[in-house]
C-alpha cells in the first residue's frame, strides 16, 4: 500500500468508528445530509458469531475468574488499540468482575505488527503472563525495540531471539486472527464483551470511550 493508499486509510477509520479495518472492510453508505431531519436512533451494535471462550491458553489481565471479559482482537501497531489500552486499564480498576484478554489481530499494512505479535508470544514462552502484558505497556509506550523491551522485563535475550526466528508462533497468531473474523471483528481494536458464564457477547468496535464499555458490561451482568 503507497503512502497515499495508507493515508487514506488512516482517515477513513478515523471518520468511521476510531478504529482500524482491513482493506476489504465494506465503508458504510453517505446517508444525504438534510438540516431539517431528526437524527435517526444509533444502530444496533454488530451480531456477534461464534466466540472463542476464554482458557488458561489466553493472555489474561486482571481476575481469571471474572464473570465479564473484554476480548481485545488488536494490533500492536494500530494507533487506535494504543488509545484503547489505557482506557481498558482505567476499566479494569473501576470494575471488579471484569477482565482483559487480548487476542492478535495483525494488520496487513502494518509492518509492524506481526513481529511483535510473535514477539510477545515468545515474551509470555519466557516468562508468562506478566511478563506478556509488561511487553505489551512497553510496545504501546515506547516502540519497537523488542530487545530492549526483553532486556528491561529480565528474560534472556539470546532465548527470545532465537524463538523469534523461529516464526514458531505464525499459525496461532492466523488462528487467532480467523477466529476473530468469524466473531464478526473486521478491523482493530475489535472488542467483544463477554459474559463467560451465559455465553452473551456484544461487539464494541473500535477505541471507544469508557462509558461504553461500562454499558456493555451492565448490560451482560
Amino acid at each position: 500500500m503507497g503512502l497515499l493508499g495508507l493515508i487514506v486509510g488512516y482517515a477513513l477509520a478515523t471518520v468511521f468508528g476510531g478504529g482500524l479495518s482491513l482493506p476489504s472492510a465494506k465503508i458504510p453508505a453517505q446517508v444525504a445530509q438534510d438540516p431539517t431531519a431528526i437524527p435517526s436512533a444509533p444502530p444496533p451494535p454488530p451480531p456477534v458469531g461464534d466466540v472463542p471462550e476464554v482458557t488458561d491458553e489466553d493472555h489474561v489481565r486482571g481476575d481469571r475468574g471474572a464473570t465479564i471479559s473484554v476480548i481485545e482482537y488488536s494490533d500492536f501497531e494500530c494507533p487506535f488499540c494504543q488509545r484503547h489500552h489505557s482506557t481498558m486499564v482505567q476499566l479494569l480498576e473501576q470494575e471488579d468482575d471484569v477482565n482483559w484478554v487480548y487476542r492478535h489481530f495483525p494488520l496487513q499494512f502494518h509492518p509492524n505488527a506481526l513481529p511483535a505479535a510473535h514477539a510477545s508470544e515468545c515474551v509470555s514462552e519466557l516468562g508468562g503472563n506478566d511478563a506478556f502484558w509488561q511487553f505489551a505497556d512497553l510496545i504501546f509506550e515506547k516502540g519497537f525495540d523488542f530487545e530492549a523491551h526483553v532486556k528491561e522485563i529480565g528474560l534472556n535475550v539470546d532465548a527470545f531471539s532465537d524463538c523469534q526466528e523461529s516464526g514458531k508462533y505464525n499459525d496461532l497468531i492466523d488462528a487467532q486472527m480467523a477466529a476473530g473474523g468469524a466473531a464478526g471483528v473486521d478491523g482493530t481494536p475489535g472488542n467483544i464483551v463477554y459474559n463467560n458464564e451465559t455465553g452473551e457477547a456484544q461487539i464494541v468496535s473500535g477505541a471507544q470511550p469508557l462509558s461504553s464499555f461500562t454499558s456493555a458490561v451492565s448490560a451482560l451482568r
